[in-house]
């Protein structure tokens, strides 16, 4: 299939100002915020809290355990909407407890949960994870409901989407159903942002619809087939990737922060040193914020700034959606607690980045 409608990310490589580049002002339609439109997973997490992760054959005594809302799907939603998105899942529980404790979760956060079906006689995902004492989690899934989550559930969704709206997916439901996703919102002309995440190999059909793609280091290296490690290891991982068809890569690097490449432009641009509590949810959380800002026109640099930040502060907490943080907290972190804000956490006064006021001088 033709590349059609491929959409880049808004901005360029520029100097980063010290200050936020303001968000919702660089949106010119009145008509309504731009929409993001998450499809992938809903899960429920069971998690055990231990001192080290058990090895095969292994029982470790003495951990403490305790159930969060989580999937990637959600997780992403979740936090792009306590980022200050207008956030829409799709998805696919079934018709237990489990997926109504869900639903009703996933509305208090103010996500629109009309495009999330409910499968008869199947038991909504479930996850269960291990966090060790230095924040690093072990996890097995049973997808349940999610693997049930088919093309024509996610493509008239997706096909609403403008060119002023985000597609954010991961890899945790079926392949064809992400692919007809990424397909109608690139008809569309809307961004999309894919989390190669659990990592597969992926067609070069998908990555050539690819506005943003997100792996973390393992991810990269099995989707690029180049090593990470070396001098040049992040670059060559990425340029690899560019050349499938992904017209931006940001690869994940952790507390280091993130790698981002484009065809023109290359850097790390670093992370946040916080004392790790649980870091089960911070590539979601991550993807989330970044989708936010990719939304309300962040250059992208600015954009990954913005996102390393809400990880930053989700990695300190327990769980996935718990941990997701509210936008007063994302730029606290980014400004020092010295940026004005509104009750709904938004900035209150306009600044931009250096590259922004260049550009419209």
């Amino acid at each position: 299939m033709a590349c059609r409608h491929r959409r880049s990310y808004t901005g360029g490589p520029g100097r980063l100002s010290r200050r936020l580049p303001v968000l919702h002002e660089t949106v010119t339609s009145p008509a309504r915020s731009p929409r993001i439109v998450v499809v992938g997973s809903s899960n429920t997490d069971m998690v055990v809290r231990v001192s080290s992760l058990p090895r095969p054959g292994e029982t470790v005594i003495g951990g403490t355990f305790f159930t969060a809302h989580g999937g990637k799907g959600a997780n992403q939603a979740v936090a792009a909407a306590r980022a200050g998105g207008t956030v829409a899942l799709i998805a696919c529980l079934g018709d237990d407890s489990l997926g109504d404790e869900t639903l009703a979760a996933l509305a208090a956060e103010g996500v629109d949960v009309g495009g999330v079906r409910r499968a008869a006689g199947t038991r909504s995902g479930v996850a269960l994870i291990f966090v060790d004492q230095r924040g690093e989690n072990s996890i097995a899934v049973a997808p349940g409901a999610n693997a049930l989550l088919a093309p024509e559930h996610v493509a008239p969704g997706a096909a609403l989407l403008s060119p002023r709206d985000v597609l954010l997916t991961q890899l945790e439901t079926p392949l064809e159903s992400v692919l007809a996703a990424v397909r109608a919102a690139s008809d569309a002309d809307a961004q999309v942002i894919l989390n190669p995440a659990p990592a597969r190999d992926l067609p070069d059909e998908l990555l050539a619809l690819v506005s943003v793609l997100t792996p973390n280091e393992a991810e990269a290296v099995r989707l690029a087939g180049v090593s990470v490690d070396g001098e040049h290891g992040l670059e060559d991982a990425a340029m690899a990737l560019l050349r499938r068809g992904a017209r931006a890569v940001v690869i994940t690097l952790g507390a280091a922060g993130a790698y981002v490449a484009t065809a023109e432009h290359r850097e790390t641009i670093p992370g946040h040193r916080v004392e790790a509590r649980d870091t089960t949810g911070a590539g979601d959380v991550f993807n989330g914020a970044l989708a936010v800002a990719l939304a309300e026109r962040m250059p992208l640099r600015d954009a990954v700034h913005f996102a390393n930040a809400a990880a930053a502060i989700s990695v300190t907490r327990d769980g996935a959606q718990p941990a997701s943080p509210r936008r007063a907290e994302i730029l606290a972190l980014l400004e020092g607690d010295q940026l004005p804000l509104d009750d709904a956490g938004r900035a209150t006064q306009s600044f931009q980045s250096t590259e922004h006021a260049e550009r419209h001088a």
